[in-house]
């Protein structure tokens, strides 16, 4: 994070603008928005600066900037001129007094910056790039235009009307928490939205009428956070990972992904790494009961899908032998998700007919498999897990049948920016992969539609 994300009372402050031109004027006009007392110093005003002048809805100094300007108890100031020594001495002047300062298309001179801004007040929402990519943060800016109604500003005024009210019926902070986001997500918003005003006070005054104030049962959610990409999440994953108040999270649960948690939800560390284990399965299991029987919506998040080598039937067996309520959310799992983004298809007409997942940790340095369902002709086989074993796995694939000259990738922490991909064959593989130097999470993949990887690639990830 550049900079800190932060939305300033400037009502009634005096803010300093030094430039008279249209830059100066885009600035000024913001800062008029938020009620600021704008004083400007430059030579000269452009005329729309002129006519606020009159209107004394700015206050005016016809001179070159000088830093003794900033003597005057200032709460920010913004450098709009195109005089790169004059917004240079604005910049030095402004630290030296520790005036927070902005001067326009120099992120190297900011101490604060101007986002695009989606205006439904008291509702804002502010875009920024970090002076970095302005365009990409206006286009981003205009897409959040269409996708928030202007109604929204309503809705966002009667939440701040009818708080004082909510605040008094509840006395559980959590409670009213759960409250809001039911109006705010259901019948109430939609009637706001759709301009029945008077319709939506009297509902949500019923509503709040026959709330219940007492301490409320908790709830699971086990959702499958996929291969790591956060594109990849589900709509209703992203909406329950804002709801949780505890998240208990596994090691392969990215942390671009454990960022799209709601900020204040608690965080817990559930992760398995072989031979150590933070916790084992049954503490995990019992965590869940005790978090939900005090009340907690709890967020048991979980890399790829929780019913694909995740124990997740194992965690929502225990759930319900203590009758407690839970929901599932299937995850992509990294055998598709990692193929696709290798370019691999699992099945293929004319290479694979079916397709096996298996894992491959080593137990006693040996595989435990069914090598003979394994090595049938015609199918894809994927082993999660399987970095550590993948010289004893090829050598037992070649030993039950499969030819030396089987075609055989391993990718590693596919789907993410760090996707590195080997290919070779069942011979090769293992010495390849060592001398590629990977590091778990990592996939393989055996079959005949490995050779279509060359052809199909198509994710390029930043090196």
């Amino acid at each position: 994070m550049d900079f800190l994300p932060v939305f300033l009372n400037i009502r009634n402050q005096r803010c300093l603008v030094v430039g008279g031109g249209q830059v100066a004027l885009r600035k000024i006009s913001l800062l008029l928005e938020a009620g600021a007392a704008v004083h400007v110093v430059a030579p000269s005003l452009i005329n729309a600066l002129e006519t606020l002048r009159q209107q004394q809805k700015i206050t005016y100094k016809a001179q070159t900037f000088e830093s003794k300007h900033l003597d005057d108890n200032f709460m920010l100031v913004i450098a709009a001129t195109s005089d790169s020594e004059i917004n240079r001495n604005v910049y030095e002047s402004a630290c030296a007094r520790n005036i927070p300062v902005n001067v326009v298309d120099s992120p190297k001179l900011c101490t604060f910056i101007m986002p695009a801004i989606v205006d439904r007040s008291p509702l804002m929402i502010a875009i920024s790039s970090g002076g970095h990519a302005p365009v990409l943060a206006r286009l981003l800016r205009a897409r959040l235009e269409t996708l928030v109604p202007h109604a929204y500003a309503c809705l966002a005024a009667y939440a701040a009307k009818f708080r004082p009210l909510v605040k008094q019926r509840f006395t559980h902070q959590k409670n009213r928490r759960l409250f809001w986001e039911k109006v705010l997500q259901g019948r109430f918003a939609e009637m706001v939205l759709s301009g029945r005003g008077k319709a939506a006070q009297t509902y949500f005054m019923q509503l709040l009428a026959h709330e219940n104030d007492s301490a409320l049962q908790g709830e699971v959610y086990l959702v499958g956070a996929g291969p790591g990409n956060p594109d990849l999440l589900t709509f209703r994953a992203m909406r329950l990972m804002q709801q949780a108040d505890v998240v208990v999270y596994d090691r392969l649960v990215s942390p671009a992904i454990l960022d799209l948690v709601r900020r204040d939800a608690t965080r817990i560390y559930a992760g398995k790494e072989r031979d150590r284990h933070t916790l084992t399965q049954e503490s995990i299991n019992q965590l869940l009961v005790r978090l939900a029987q005090e009340g907690k919506r709890v967020l048991r998040l979980k890399g790829g899908d929780p019913f694909i080598f995740g124990r997740g039937g194992e965690e929502i067996e225990t759930l319900a032998d203590h009758r407690i309520p839970f929901q599932v959310v299937p995850g992509i799992t990294a055998a598709s998700g990692v193929a696709a983004f290798a370019g691999i298809p699992l099945t293929h007409r004319d290479y694979a007919q079916s397709c096996v997942f298996v894992t491959g940790h080593l137990k006693n340095n040996s595989l435990d498999l069914d090598w003979s369902a394994l090595v049938r002709p015609n199918q894809t086989i994927v082993i999660y897990m399987g970095l550590l074993g993948l010289p004893v796995l090829c050598q037992q694939l070649i030993a039950h049948g499969c030819p030396a000259s089987t075609s055989a990738a391993i990718i590693q922490q596919g789907t993410m920016q760090t996707q590195k991909i080997v290919t070779g064959s069942l011979a090769t593989l293992p010495d390849l992969a060592a001398a590629a130097q990977l590091t778990a999470p990592t996939l393989i993949i055996v079959g005949e539609v490995v050779r279509l990887h060359q052809k199909l690639s198509w994710f390029e990830p930043d090196k």
